[in-house]
């Protein structure tokens, strides 16, 4: 039943983990996958229009990423925030552990080099999170840089490339990104562009990305693997449109989480902790767009799932022998 973390294991030479994204966003390659015949075919992102028509509807996740890494002590303590809990306060992570312990009141490293603001931890949650609270108002844009994902830092790190670029804060948010609440980016919408996103027919939701997006699969059976909860809002009005559509096109496994949870897509807010596994029975998705994503996680548990594992392993076969650059900066898939 393909239930066991090492299903999802492969090795990737690490040359494809793209550390900068494709140069225009919709110029990425794109592979699609066909589950009904079993074929697969390349293609540009830009070529979408080949297999999405009029009469169907991309859903898109309109979170945006807030800028939630942050450094204090002089570099020697770095915190991620997780989600705002109440005014001033948060959930995070961090590291060192040592120095993140409840009663230490650490100060932040501006950009300026003026004295920084002060943020106190006050507990350690059973997970492992930290409830912090900032002493005074914080912009986070004038302290925070957007969380890439600590295996692009990882490969910049090892090219001699600097951690950030200017560019990365229009990089890493989707074109059409507006509700503010992500610590990561629905990567799959990276590679539209405003022109490409207005040739078809589309709608919005929003699912804030949290904590699960960092948390490795650690159990031996992926059905005993806990989601952490993530929160999302349906419009209203979206319910009728895809209704009417011939498909709803899910871009991104957020998105497909969301539509998964609520398939009738009322109208409404919620959290979702829904975990996609094979062999899971798909209730309104009916295609999907996505990333390569990285062995053993949840997101490729999910591909697997929509794709069949199968046609899932001979796809990121195909990719690995072609050429096709990995993770949130890279390429793209669609199935159909």
């Amino acid at each position: 039943m393909s239930r066991l973390l090492s299903d999802y294991q492969f090795t990737l030479p690490p040359d494809r983990i793209a550390t900068h994204p494709c140069e225009p966003r919709d110029a990425a390659r794109l592979m699609v996958v066909d589950r009904a015949s079993g074929t697969i075919e390349h293609a540009r992102f830009h070529d979408l229009g080949r297999w999405i028509g009029p009469e169907d509807l991309l859903v898109l996740n309109d979170t945006k990423v807030i800028p939630a890494r942050l450094s204090a002590e002089g570099g020697r303590v770095e915190i991620l925030l997780t989600e705002e809990t109440s005014p001033r306060h948060w959930t995070a992570i961090g590291k060192p552990g040592k120095l993140l312990h409840a009663g230490a009141r650490l100060r932040l490293d501006p950009p300026s080099g003026a004295p920084g603001a002060e943020v106190e931890i006050l507990k350690t949650l059973p997970d492992g999170q930290r409830v912090v609270r900032f002493l005074e108002d914080v912009n986070l844009e004038e302290y925070g840089k957007l969380p890439l994902p600590p295996y692009i830092l990882k490969s910049r790190a090892e090219h001699h490339e600097p951690d950030y670029v200017p560019r990365d804060a229009d990089d890493y948010q989707t074109v059409y990104a507006r509700s503010t609440g992500s610590v990561a980016a629905p990567t799959a919408g990276l590679h539209f562009t405003p022109a490409l996103l207005e040739r078809f027919p589309h709608a919005f939701l929003t699912l804030h990305v949290g904590l699960g997006t960092f948390r490795p699969v650690k159990v031996h059976d992926v059905a005993d693997h806990e989601m952490h909860r993530e929160h999302y809002a349906i419009p209203q009005g979206l319910a009728e449109r895809a209704r009417a559509a011939r498909r709803v096109v899910a871009v991104g496994t957020t998105v497909c989480r969301v539509v998964e949870t609520v398939p009738g897509l009322e109208a409404g807010r919620g959290d979702t902790a829904l975990l996609i596994h094979p062999p899971y029975r798909f209730r309104r998705t009916d295609a999907l767009i996505t990333n390569f994503h990285l062995p053993g996680s949840t997101l490729l548990m999910l591909v697997a799932a929509f794709a069949g594992i199968d046609l899932q392993r001979r796809a990121y076969a195909e990719a690995i022998a072609g050429g096709y650059r990995f993770y949130s900066y890279g390429d793209a898939m669609l199935i159909v």
